[in-house]
């Protein structure tokens, strides 16, 4: 590799061409991109030069953004303001793969995590939203659910776990709750990750090849491709009930999670007035392709 430097050096030195010449140090970069430790991993493992390239590139991109959410982090720490963002979307829509790329870097005393097991016998009697609001971020604090109340607009109702008229009055109630929570200063940002049946699919069939990744699948996941359409229904209902001005639901296309991890972060940032954002090394203006708020003429992809 290191002659075949010497030679593009050697070249550009003597091209006057500027077509010719940009190409060179294109190649240039992108052979220096190669020599990083992903770049060389993905060469080891007898990838394509092409696919080597994207996840240098993507991880590139996933570094340069982790930055920015420290920054943002920190800023949200020292002006005790509440950041809540609730991450919903089918299985495997790759849900806790973007929350795990938001919090890689992150201070672990300044944000948590949430993902609440079932409800015990205790919490079923209690007010629904009781054991959520236990988990509300505190001043400082970041808080990512891995999940949230919104078990109750699908999960629930599909699966037999509520009754119709505790789904009903959840419905609701949930624009009024978040919008008291929002009145008190809480930041709260709804995702929505998007994917087709047919990748879901394919998603199960790794994940049941996969040892390492098989206790991802429940008895919930495997009814979750022949209930496909009767969750759709709850997810439309969900959308036009529950998506209000002031707390939207923003819909990721996840059909490719790299890109849903990138972008997805991008838009949290958007949203945040933190300090040292204008000093950004990258975009932080998430691709309308991928991120998008939900309005009912929208395509849906699931």
């Amino acid at each position: 590799m290191k002659t075949l430097y010497e030679d593009i050096y050697y070249l550009k030195e003597r091209i006057q061409q500027p077509d010719l010449k940009a190409r060179l140090e294109d190649l240039e970069e992108k052979l220096h991109k190669l020599r990083t430790k992903t770049g060389l991993k993905m060469l080891v493992k007898k990838k394509k030069i092409s696919k080597a390239l994207r996840e240098v590139e993507y991880e590139e991109e996933l570094t340069k953004l982790q930055i920015e959410l420290i920054k943002m982090q920190n800023w949200i720490y020292e002006n005790k303001k509440r950041l809540m963002i609730i991450f919903e979307g089918r299985d495997a829509a790759g849900k806790g793969g973007a929350i795990k790329r938001f919090t890689m870097h992150l201070n672990p005393r300044k944000y948590r995590v949430v993902a609440l097991p079932a409800p015990t016998e205790v919490e079923k009697g209690q007010f629904y939203f009781q054991r959520y609001f236990a988990q509300l971020p505190n001043p400082g604090e970041i808080a990512f659910f891995d999940r949230s109340w919104y078990n109750r607009a699908i999960v629930e109702p599909v699966y037999g776990f509520c009754t119709q008229e505790q789904y009903e009055k959840f419905m609701k109630e949930v624009p009024e709750i978040e919008h008291a929570l929002i009145d008190d200063g809480i930041i709260l940002i709804k995702f929505w990750f998007s994917i087709s049946k047919e990748t879901q699919k394919r998603r199960f069939e790794e994940r049941m090849r996969n040892p390492l990744k098989q206790w991802k699948l429940s008895p919930v996941d495997k009814k979750a491709q022949e209930l496909w359409d009767e969750i759709t229904h709850y997810k439309e209902e969900m959308f036009s009930r529950t998506h209000t001005s002031y707390s939207p639901w923003i819909i990721v296309n996840s059909n490719n999670k790299k890109m849903a991890r990138l972008e997805s972060i991008r838009y949290v940032l958007s949203q945040i007035p933190y300090e040292g954002k204008d000093e950004s090394k990258v975009s932080l203006h998430p691709d309308p392709d991928i991120v998008q708020r939900y309005h009912r003429r929208n395509i849906q992809i699931d």
